[in-house]
């Protein structure tokens, strides 16, 4: 059985009647952080970017088996690898650059670790990692809703969680990613959560009447 999202969330959540519709069709929400390396996390995100799950798992296991290792290679491992090899991988050139790059970054100290991250808001997270090339909001943002588990987080420009309102709440059109924010301030401080089940009425709904 899926672990219940605290009460208070639900509670909160319940006041919009269609998230309150919404959870009760979907259920518990089984968020839960990761809590791998930043590196790591956004190493993956860098390689599943716009690829369907298959081809970018595909991609990720001839990456990791660059390193012959179980353990997820270490920047500095990374950084001595050309873009070339990296390539040969399956990335484009540009992913691979990124990713390169990613580790030039944390190699140079730039990259904080969980700790660290744990000792940062979601705006200084959110400055620091876009600061790395390859490295947008919305790659951030996974990070910070998937891999540290912040509670507050509505990735307004994610389609997934676009289209999802739009089914949830019945409208002609996806929402602007600013109407979104602004709707989205009545499920702070639990917008996590709220995009959870926006992807999954994207998921879950699509086409159905509910």
């Amino acid at each position: 059985m899926l672990p219940m999202i605290p009460n208070p969330t639900i509670q909160h959540l319940q006041s919009d009647p269609t998230m309150a519709k919404l959870i009760t069709h979907c259920g518990p929400c089984d968020l839960k952080p990761r809590r791998l390396s930043p590196f790591q996390s956004l190493t993956q995100s860098i390689i599943y970017q716009q690829l369907n799950g298959k081809a970018a798992g595909t991609i990720l296991k001839r990456f990791r088996a660059l390193y012959h290792g179980n353990a997820f290679p270490k920047p500095v491992d990374v950084v001595k690898t050309s873009v070339d090899q990296l390539r040969s991988a399956g990335l484009s050139r540009g992913k691979a650059t990124y990713i390169h790059g990613l580790a030039q970054f944390a190699v140079d100290g730039k990259l904080p670790n969980l700790r660290q991250c744990d000792k940062m808001t979601d705006a200084e997270l959110l400055e620091t990692l876009t600061a790395i090339k390859g490295v947008g909001r919305w790659t951030a943002e996974m990070l910070l809703i998937f891999n540290l588990g912040r509670p507050d987080v509505l990735p307004v420009h994610d389609l997934g969680v676009r289209r999802g309102f739009k089914i949830a709440y019945r409208k002609r059109q996806m929402p602007t990613p600013e109407a979104l924010d602004r709707y989205g301030v009545k499920w702070s401080p639990y917008r996590s959560v709220a995009a959870w089940y926006l992807w999954r009425a994207a998921d879950m709904l699509d086409g159905m009447e509910w």
